[in-house]
């Protein structure tokens, strides 16, 4: 069974939805302990880091069904492991005020980019390292979830700064206060189209590869690589979409204290 499309395709899916559940939580208890909790929460989770590094490198040389579901594994870990540093307030960027209103053009996307340039710099050193190893190896699926996950990155945060009609704010802990105020809501952008085709047309790459498949290790490494990149289509359209995709991880998170939330709430959407 684990063998097939659909169950691969489902296990991205669980992954996604789980790791993002068990970083938000973690954040959450941890802005209730004050900042030395988001550093102690970014050093615990320093052997799922290390855990995804000696997965990727065990499994890059194997061409498996196992060694798909790992490699996919390894680079959702690395991969988690830099956006727990990027929420806990440990890995962002120089910049850590509110941008004022009067911030324009390169003012502003200069303002924008320092407010996650570290972070933004350490996940283009791990893609060097990962492409550097890669080489010749016959099982590429962690470094392609990596890519994936980093240009869908890249392509939703320019989406948020140029504009587009519904930003989630919700999950945003106190560390992050700052950063709504760099982001705009619009009806859309020039970007949007092009970030949602290129999604799409990624998205139909992968899956005609599942389809001309030759192996069951091909088969699962083209499942996990589609359902990923569908996922990130689907963030993209959630950006637009009156859809209430935050209750997915909502139920599972411990209340922010009141006091908490309003103060958010004033400062930190002035921006949008």
């Amino acid at each position: 069974m684990i063998s097939t499309a659909w169950f691969a395709a489902l296990a991205a899916l669980f992954i996604w939805w789980f790791s993002t559940g068990a970083i938000l939580i973690v954040v959450r208890h941890a802005e209730h302990r004050g900042h030395l909790a988001h550093l102690r929460a970014t050093i615990m989770g320093l052997p799922a880091l290390g855990g995804g590094v000696w997965l990727f490198e065990l499994t890059r040389h194997v061409e498996h069904v196992a060694t798909s579901y790992l490699a996919f594994l390894a680079a959702i870990l690395i991969w988690g492991w830099v956006e727990l540093a990027f929420l806990t307030g440990i890995v962002t960027g120089p910049n850590t005020t509110h941008c004022h209103d009067r911030a324009k053009g390169w003012e502003r996307f200069l303002r924008a980019y320092g407010t996650i340039a570290y972070h933004e710099t350490l996940l283009v050193a791990i893609l060097l390292a990962m492409l550097l190893t890669s080489q010749d190896a016959p099982n590429t699926v962690g470094l392609w979830t990596f890519i994936v996950l980093f240009f869908a990155r890249i392509s939703a945060k320019l989406n948020l700064f140029l504009g587009v009609p519904k930003i989630n704010v919700e999950f945003l802990p106190a560390p992050l206060a700052h950063l709504p105020s760099h982001f705009r809501i619009a009806k859309l952008n020039w970007l949007f189209p092009l970030s949602v085709s290129f999604l799409s047309f990624a998205v139909f790459c992968w899956l005609e590869r599942l389809y001309s498949a030759q192996t069951t290790a091909d088969t699962v490494g083209f499942a996990l690589l589609s359902a990923i990149t569908a996922l990130a289509l689907l963030e993209h359209w959630l950006m637009v979409l009156p859809l209430p995709d935050q209750k997915l991880w909502r139920w599972m998170l411990p209340e922010k204290p009141v006091a908490e939330k309003a103060e958010i709430r004033r400062k930190d959407l002035r921006g949008i």
